[in-house]
C-alpha cells in the first residue's frame, strides 16, 4: 500500500483528501484492467480524508466497510427494498438459509446466484408419495439436495441416550 496523494491533482476535492493504492495478486477469475495486465497484479484505490500515518489501518477499515456494503446490497436483493414486513429478519430469509445450508462457493454467493442455481431447478411433486423429484440434469441439483439435508439436520431434535442424557460433544 502506498499513498499517492502528491502525484494526483486533487484540487477538486476538499482539503485533507488522500489517495491510497493497494496492489495485490488477483483472485482466480478476476478481470484485470489493461493497466493491471502489465505486471499481473490488481490495483485498488480509495480516497479518504482521515489523517494519520497508519495506511494499513485505513485500508483495513475501507475493506471492512466494503464488506458491510455487500451485505446491505445482498439484503436489499433479498427483499429489504420491498418492506411489507416490520423487521429485517422477515426480509432476509434467503440470506439466512444460504448461510446455514450452503457450502463452498454458494456459501458466499449473491442472492441472484442462489436464485438462479438453486431456486431455478425444475421439479415436480408426486401426489401419492408427497415427494419432490428434481431435474437430475441440472448441475446444481446435488447442491440443493445437500442444502435441504443440512437444513433438516439442523432442526432435528437432539438425540438422547439410554441413560436419558444427551451425548457429550467431542
Amino acid at each position: 500500500m502506498v499513498e499517492i496523494t502528491g502525484l494526483v491533482d486533487l484540487t477538486a476535492w476538499p482539503d485533507g483528501t488522500r489517495l491510497i493504492v493497494r496492489r495485490e495478486r488477483p483472485h482466480p477469475g478476476a478481470q484485470l484492467t489493461l493497466f493491471d495486465t502489465i505486471e499481473g497484479m490488481r490495483h485498488t484505490a480509495f480516497i479518504t480524508d482521515t489523517p494519520g500515518a497508519d495506511i494499513a489501518g485505513l485500508e483495513l477499515r475501507h475493506r471492512q466497510r466494503a464488506r458491510a456494503e455487500n451485505v446491505i446490497r445482498d439484503t436489499k436483493a433479498c427483499g429489504l427494498a420491498n418492506l411489507p414486513f416490520d423487521c429485517v429478519v422477515n426480509n432476509d430469509l434467503l440470506a439466512w438459509a444460504r448461510r446455514i445450508t450452503c457450502t463452498g462457493p454458494l456459501a458466499k454467493a449473491t442472492p441472484k446466484t442462489v436464485r438462479h442455481r438453486l431456486l431455478g431447478i425444475a421439479g415436480r411433486l408426486t401426489p401419492t408419495g408427497h415427494r419432490l423429484h428434481l431435474d437430475t440434469r441440472w448441475p446444481w441439483t446435488t447442491h440443493l439436495t445437500d442444502a435441504i439435508n443440512r437444513l433438516q439436520a439442523a432442526f432435528q431434535p437432539p438425540t438422547v441416550t439410554s441413560t436419558g442424557r444427551r451425548p457429550q460433544a467431542l
